[in-house]
């Protein structure tokens, strides 16, 4: 198993990056949160997971050991490949994705492209014991300010807004006060979209 993989970029882009090791280069599918988190600095580290079929062998890179953690308890679930579980880490960062299993929250898992009800609710059940065990997470350690959050945000989206566009505003809100009512966060939010 190839763990991590430390070189110099040759070639960056949002879905893959080219790392060049002692003369050998390595094709490295990524997600969006691990772009992001990239350096402009030559050179790099991403830790790795190996998948192998019969027709090929796939490397997925991650910025931290997090996100590969929570990229393996995803291609854990059945009916979740490789592919959903990247763009799932592309459209939620690895805390989000954590802390929406971990609260049984539906709704966040279920607006990631390609996750339908039931596979959201899969995803639930295979993982929240698994995620509350390796996390040390209590179901009651999701703050209340998240609780909010995700009302204002159903309501946000019952109201016709985008859920992502929503969802920023709704973080910057809860940010400024965590201790926000459910009224003052979507007040605010109705303001600034």
């Amino acid at each position: 198993m190839i763990t991590h993989i430390q070189g110099r970029v040759v070639e960056k882009n949002p879905t893959h990056v080219v790392i060049d090791c002692n003369g050998v280069g390595y094709f490295i599918h990524i997600s969006l949160h691990t772009f992001s988190q990239l350096s402009d600095n030559e050179n790099l580290r991403l830790y790795t997971h190996l998948q192998v079929r019969e027709d090929a062998h796939t490397l997925y890179g991650f910025s931290g050991v997090a996100e590969r953690e929570i990229f393996r308890l995803l291609v854990s679930v059945s009916g979740i490949g490789t592919n959903t579980a990247r763009t799932m880490l592309s459209s939620l960062s690895p805390e989000q994705v954590k802390e929406a299993i971990a609260s049984g929250d539906v709704a966040t898992i279920q607006s990631v492209k390609g996750i339908g009800t039931k596979t959201a609710q899969r995803v639930l059940i295979d993982l929240k014991d698994k995620i509350l065990k390796v996390y040390g997470m209590d179901d009651v350690s999701v703050s209340p300010s998240n609780t909010n959050k995700n009302e204002a945000l159903s309501a946000l989206e019952t109201l016709g807004f985008v859920r992502k566009q929503a969802e920023r505003v709704c973080d910057a809100i809860v940010k400024q006060d965590p201790q926000a009512s459910v009224e003052t966060i979507i007040k605010q939010a109705l303001k600034k979209l």
